[in-house]
């Protein structure tokens, strides 16, 4: 049976018990601070940015295998990010 999503949304919300389960995990390793949609993000960007024909059991693998260093790494870089963006320069006269 092959199953097919109308979009990432869509894909979100069928692995979502998965990002679940991978976000308790990083809680008990000390990892309160990254959300469910960070890990999902994270995987975007980095390990599916290539990937077409993904199947569903390749997602949910990697969702529940993911490297929490790396994961660290990006969300903070991320966080820094916009903080930088958030701030507005003030031009003093």
């Amino acid at each position: 049976m092959e199953l097919s999503f109308s979009s990432r949304e869509a894909l979100y919300k069928r692995v979502k018990p998965a990002l679940r389960v991978k976000k308790r995990e990083l809680e008990q390793l000390g990892f309160s601070y990254i959300r469910e949609i960070d890990i999902w993000n994270y995987l975007i960007e980095s390990r599916w940015k290539k990937g077409h024909a993904l199947m569903l059991s390749d997602v949910v693998s990697d969702i529940l295998h993911v490297e929490y260093q790396a994961l660290d790494s990006y969300v903070k870089k991320r966080n820094t990010e916009e903080k930088k963006q958030q701030t507005i320069p003030i031009e003093i006269i």
